[in-house]
């Protein structure tokens, strides 16, 4: 971790912007807040860069490649696997949802994910939050329009706790 911290110094990001997350997902890296010299190695080939100024350069391009339609549902994906802390873990906190919800989609599907978090943070049926939910509100985020809801089908196989956001936000309205 205080590696992790250097270069983001180094870089002269945030620690907590997504594009470390970027990095994490090119260099396949397993264990959060680490890079092992084969990940790290891995993520600097795959980027053709082998200085930090080189690197701090190669982000703009990084995201951009991240963004590509092909490439963000597997980053997507991989953003909930890399928040599995510990051995055997299937869930993330709503908490910690919240916030990995806000760093991956927010600046795609703001109104979406505002509302999502405000509904997490409020309910009291869930304490904690699993990969086929996570793949949902992607899903709904990109196929359900936002915020009149008119093309929502509870009959589909949404994760229930959608069908739930639904009814909240139709209550909200009326």
């Amino acid at each position: 971790p205080e590696g992790i911290e250097t270069l983001c110094s180094d870089i002269e990001v945030d620690y907590t912007d997504v594009r470390i997350l970027m990095l994490a997902w090119k260099m396949q890296a397993e264990k959060q807040g680490y890079f092992t010299l084969e990940e790290w190695r891995r993520g600097l080939k795959a980027l053709r860069v082998d200085t930090i100024s080189k690197l701090k350069k190669a982000l703009p391009e990084l995201e951009k490649e991240v963004r590509r339609p092909s490439n963000f549902v597997d980053f997507y994906s991989y953003a909930f696997r890399y928040c599995l802390t510990e051995e055997k873990q299937k869930s993330i906190d709503i908490e910690s949802i919240c916030e990995l919800l806000d760093l991956v989609l927010g600046s795609q599907h703001r109104s979406q994910i505002d509302s999502l978090v405000q509904y997490l943070k409020i309910q009291n049926d869930y304490k904690v939050i699993n990969m086929d939910q996570w793949m949902g509100f992607y899903r709904f985020c990109n196929e359900i329009s936002f915020p009149d809801l008119k093309n929502y089908d509870p009959e589909l196989a949404w994760p229930l706790i959608l069908d739930n956001f639904v009814e909240w936000i139709k209550e909200k309205k009326s």
